[in-house]
């Protein structure tokens, strides 16, 4: 059975969802330390977060890329994760939901949160034909998800070093085993931009 090509797959509970961030030791072993983000996180700035494991491990290079060496699982509320979704714009024009290129860019401006697509990654990093969701929060989101959102911070760098590692060793299915079991969310929140996404049952 093929996934859709637009669907929040990702950890959660009743109550929490998992998201991965990546960031330098500076920044990322306080925040694992203390279960929060420490005063240097910007909170004005954009910040991207992800629910899919293996897309992080895409974009850091499994904890081997600058400034990305530690890898971050953070738990945050549902309730935070789905209200950033109904107040999100699409980071990219399309017709028929934006009325034109100009309501899109007012609404970039507006919106404090982003959603975009990218291709979802197989355990060997390589694109999948169905996608990713990548949300993009800033300004009173952002500073929501730091200090209001957030339940638990992990460091999971280990886990990805001994996944590369067995990978590495060509022991792939040993690897999949430990990957985090990430499983289809409810998409309602994101009906309103019309994405094609798949809307999951509650």
């Amino acid at each position: 059975m093929h996934a859709p090509t637009h669907q929040i797959r990702a950890a959660h509970t009743d109550t929490t969802l998992t998201v991965y961030q990546a960031y330098a030791p500076h920044l990322g072993a306080p925040a694992a330390r203390d279960g929060r983000f420490p005063p240097a996180w910007k909170r004005e700035r954009m910040t991207w977060i992800k629910p899919s494991f293996l897309w992080m491990m895409y974009r850091c290079g499994w904890a081997t890329k600058a400034g990305q060496e530690t890898v971050l699982a953070i738990e945050i509320t549902r309730e935070g994760f789905d209200r950033a979704l109904r107040e999100a714009c699409l980071s990219h024009y399309k017709p028929g939901v934006h009325a034109d290129r100009a309501a899109w860019k007012a609404s970039l401006r507006e919106a404090p949160a982003r959603v975009q697509w990218d291709p979802e990654r197989d355990l060997h990093l390589n694109p999948l034909p169905y996608r990713s969701l990548q949300l993009g929060l800033s300004g009173p989101a952002s500073r929501a998800y730091a200090d209001e959102w957030t339940v638990a911070i992990r460091d999971v760098t280990p886990l990805a070093r001994r996944i590369h590692g067995l990978l590495r060793s060509g022991e792939a299915e040993a690897a999949r085993t430990l990957l985090p079991v990430e499983t289809p969310y409810p998409s309602g929140p994101l009906e309103h931009l019309r994405t094609g996404a798949t809307v999951s049952p509650g």
